[in-house]
């Protein structure tokens, strides 16, 4: 009787411990910075309904050559560069991180396939907590950034580079 008790008292802890993360996206679009480019991205919203922050620390696709997570900032010139953020972004508690043009996003080089409008692809995300969860984003070349100045890939004198924090 005490082992019975002792197993229904495991269960009820193991039914109310919290969630790690509750991740949930939305808005999910990618595309190519323009036909037959060989790089692209993909932006989105992240969720995360759990009680706990978690951190998206990589992205992999079988679409692209590397795939990055990268975000944009201004250099000692003030030109705006694009630069690959090794530690991810972190996702806070009962919040959400927007993936955008200009700012923070998912980025494919070295495209093995031509982003067709209408069409999909699959991206593995990959969160501290909350582990592998793969989604299908639909490809939107049509799109207008959210916000005029720093579209992606539109001229803007974008570089590619790898975050240095000093």
């Amino acid at each position: 009787m005490t082992f019975k008790m002792i197993l229904a008292g495991a269960a009820a802890l193991a039914f109310a411990a919290p969630a790690f993360a509750d991740i949930i996206i939305t808005d999910a679009y990618a595309r190519a910075a323009m036909p037959g480019a060989k790089t692209g991205a993909a932006f989105m919203v992240i969720g995360n309904d759990g009680a706990e922050a978690d951190r998206l620390i990589d992205a992999r696709s079988d679409i692209a050559a590397r795939v990055e997570l990268h975000t944009h900032i201004a250099n000692s010139e003030g030109v705006m560069q694009m630069v690959h953020v090794e530690e991810g972004f972190e996702i806070p508690a009962e919040g959400q991180h927007l993936l955008a043009r200009g700012g923070d996003h998912v980025m494919f080089m070295g495209l093995s396939q031509s982003l067709v409008q209408g069409e999909s692809v699959k991206v593995t995300l990959v969160f501290e907590k909350a582990g592998e969860i793969e989604v299908e984003i639909p490809v939107d070349l049509e799109r207008k950034p959210m916000h005029q100045g720093m579209g992606h890939g539109e001229g803007q004198g974008m570089m590619h580079g790898t975050k240095n924090d000093s």
